[in-house]
Parts: structure tokens; C-alpha cells; sequence
């Protein structure tokens, strides 16, 4: 026996091999267009009820000064039904309303969870992406790395020194050392407060000639103490 041939399938046989599933935002967006194609219909129709008011209240006085009593009643109680049918569209149209603002929540809301999926998907991908100890080693190689590149060029400058240092600097170096620390005494010598015995001394009797250089010699052996540090840190600094 021959196949069926595909004319012979019925239809939701088709529609289930070619159909095709429809997603939220298109959804979405028809029935909005098809909320807003019916609010404009609303409206027209409106326009027109109102046109045929104010024609009909035309014609209630026109027949009203007539004195036909008759056709303004009939056309009082169609004029009636006219108003009542416009409200009704007023009411239609706020439903309509309400109906559309309440899809344009729904698109929101999902294309909110679309967004959320979306980096909820990429924050899976990247911490899988990330290593810890991988990055604690390379961090560790980092510091090494580093802190030998550091020696290195520590290195490199003292040779450089060397190689660009010529006779006599050393010379003219220790004499700027000693116009620099003769500068350093003398504000030193300066800036010294007095001995504590010499205000006593105002209030007792005079003291001995010798005290005085004992309390000199003091000061020396401070202002040495202070330049041995110094000529220690400039040692340290040349080096």
C-alpha cells in the first residue's frame, strides 16, 4: 500500500509538525494591539453618538417651537438611549484601559525575570570561570616576581653608579658632607637650651670657673653625639 500523501493529513496534524510555539512578548504585544485597535473603536463610535446628540437636540427644539409635541417626545427618548449608550463607551474604554495597563505589568514583570535569567546564567558562567587557589597562586607569583624585579633594579642602579662614578667625586662629595654638617652644628649650637644649673646659679652663690667647661664639654659631647648620628645617616644614604 502506497503512503498517505500530505494532503491527506488533517489539519492538527500539520499545525503539530509546522506549528511553531508563540512566545510571551509577541503575545504580549498583539493583545495590546488589539486592546488599542478597540479603544479607537470605542471612540469613533462615541464621536458619533455625540454628533447624533447634538443633532437630535437640534431637532427637539426646532420641533419644539413648531408646537409638535409628538416627535419631541420620541426623539427625547432617543436622545435618552443616545446618553446612555455614551457612558456606556466612557466605561468600556476605562475597562479597556485597566486591561492594557495591566498587560504592560505583565511585559514588565517579564522582561524583568528575562533579565534576571539572563545574569543569573552569566554569574553561573563566570564564577565557574574563576579558580581561587589559581588566582591565590598567580597573585603569589605576582609578589614574587615582583619583589624580584625590585632587587634587580636596585641592582642595576648600584652598578650603573659605580660604572658612572668618576675620581674626585668622592672627594667633593665628603666636602658637601662637611659644609652641610658645619651648617648642622652651628643651628645645633644654637637652638641648645641653657644647663638647668645655670638659672640656679642666679639664687646661689657663683659657681666655680671650672663648672663651666665641664657644662661645655657636655654640649660637645651632645653636639658629637648628634653629628656621629647624622655623618651615620648620610653614610646609610650613600650607600
Amino acid at each position: 500500500q502506497c503512503a498517505p500523501s500530505s494532503k491527506s493529513l488533517p489539519a492538527a496534524a500539520m499545525g503539530g509538525v509546522w506549528g511553531r510555539q508563540v512566545p510571551l512578548k509577541e503575545v504580549l504585544r498583539k493583545n495590546k494591539r488589539e486592546i488599542q485597535k478597540a479603544i479607537r473603536e470605542l471612540d469613533k463610535e462615541r464621536a458619533n453618538l455625540e454628533k447624533q446628540e447634538q443633532k437630535l437636540i437640534a431637532d427637539i427644539r426646532k420641533f419644539a417651537k413648531d408646537g409638535q409635541m409628538g416627535p419631541v417626545k420620541i426623539m427625547a427618548k432617543d436622545l435618552v438611549r443616545t446618553r446612555t449608550y455614551i457612558t456606556k463607551f466612557i466605561e468600556l474604554r476605562s475597562h479597556l484601559n485597566a486591561v492594557g495597563l495591566k498587560l504592560q505589568t505583565v511585559k514588565s514583570q517579564e522582561a524583568m525575570a528575562s533579565a534576571m535569567k539572563s545574569v543569573t546564567t552569566a554569574m553561573i558562567r563566570m564564577n565557574k570561570a574563576v579558580n581561587i587557589p589559581t588566582i591565590q597562586k598567580i597573585m603569589t607569583e605576582f609578589a614574587r616576581e615582583n619583589e624580584r624585579a625590585e632587587m634587580t633594579q636596585e641592582v642595576m642602579g648600584d652598578m650603573l653608579d659605580d660604572a658612572m662614578e668618576q675620581d674626585g667625586d668622592e672627594e667633593e662629595q665628603e666636602k658637601i658632607v662637611g659644609q652641610v654638617l658645619d651648617e648642622i652644628g652651628i643651628n645645633f649650637g644654637d637652638t641648645v637650651p641653657e644647663a638647668p644649673t645655670a638659672q640656679a646659679a642666679v639664687h646661689t652663690e657663683p659657681q666655680p670657673t671650672p663648672a663651666q667647661p665641664a657644662a661645655v664639654g657636655a654640649q660637645g659631647e651632645a653636639g658629637d653625639a648628634t653629628v656621629s648620628d647624622l655623618e651615620a645617616r648620610l653614610n646609610n644614604l650613600r650607600k
